[in-house]
């Protein structure tokens, strides 16, 4: 039985790197949080894809043991491509294919709809909306958002936010949506839309948890080799709520673990394209890494 349910895109990406390219490479919220999720819990993914959508890439996550009865297929699989520069903290778009996505309606099979732990991943935020109306009685929510929906969809997405139980963005978003360059004001301004906690991704440079008592700040794993940072944000997030769906623990102390177990997470997808790294981890690299975290922060 799935004991996370996952709504987001499960995508076709074309990257290029200054340390390669990739076509057609398995991406997409859904996938990367879904897959980090699966070293801890057992993860159900809402999504659509097209028929053009590999086999191979479905067996991918089934061998992870992820849940994939509510994808949907239709048309042709949403399709992104992008490149990096050696600032590697922004991607420059340079084409958006829709395709299914376009129509994409969400449908929360039967089976789901008691799920206590939701991951809502960067899509629209009134697919956001609908994917917890037609949850029963959620314990805990965590809600990924992005540039696009806080220029189009802001009402929705502040709409959305209050129904979270954690808010999760990035430094630039975080300005972005509360207009200001404090990070510290853009996060109490978000606890007082309703979530319990706020963290604000910083890339390379690690992760900040505001709740309204205390704050933590969470160092970044330093990497040597790093080909494509494409799905970190998604990867820490599904390695967040994968651990606390494991723990069953939702306290402040048991969040800056979790964060941890994120950022191993992200910082194992950076090292190579799609989910090729992350594929060829154990939990023994996972609690290897976790256990660096803890050593840089000791002082």
């Amino acid at each position: 039985m799935s004991d996370i349910l996952v709504i987001g895109t499960v995508a076709l990406d074309t990257i290029e790197t200054p340390f390669g390219r990739v076509e057609k490479a398995l991406g997409g919220s859904a996938a990367y949080s879904s897959f980090a999720a699966s070293f801890f819990a057992n993860p159900a993914v809402i999504s659509v894809v097209g028929h053009d959508f590999p086999e191979e890439y479905m067996g991918l996550l089934k061998k992870r043991g992820i849940d994939l009865g509510g994808v949907q297929i239709s048309d042709k699989t949403f399709h992104w491509e992008g490149f990096y520069e050696y600032d590697m903290n922004e991607a420059k778009t340079k084409k958006t294919e829709l395709n299914s996505l376009a129509g994409f309606k969400i449908k929360v099979p039967e089976k789901h709809k008691d799920v206590k732990y939701a991951f809502l991943g960067n899509i629209d935020p009134d697919l956001q909306l609908d994917a917890l109306s037609q949850l029963k009685n959620p314990e805990f929510v965590v809600l990924d958002t992005m540039n696009f929906w806080i220029s189009s969809k802001k009402d929705s997405l502040l709409k959305a936010i209050g129904m979270a139980n954690v808010l999760l963005l990035n430094d630039g978003e975080a300005r972005q949506l509360f207009k200001t360059a404090s990070l510290v004001k853009a996060a109490n301004d978000a606890l007082k839309l309703g979530p319990g906690a706020v963290i604000i991704k910083k890339g390379e440079h690690g992760a900040l948890l505001f709740t309204k008592e205390k704050h933590f700040s969470a160092p970044s794993y330093p990497l040597e080799n790093i080909k494509d940072p494409t799905g970190c944000g998604d990867s820490f997030g599904g390695g967040f709520i994968g651990y606390l769906a494991k723990t069953g623990n939702l306290n402040e102390a048991n969040f800056r673990k979790a964060i941890i177990y994120g950022s191993v997470l992200a910082s194992y997808n950076a090292e190579d394209f799609s989910l090729n790294r992350l594929k060829s981890i154990t939990m023994d690299d996972i609690e290897k890494r976790y256990n660096e975290f803890r050593d840089i922060r000791e002082f």
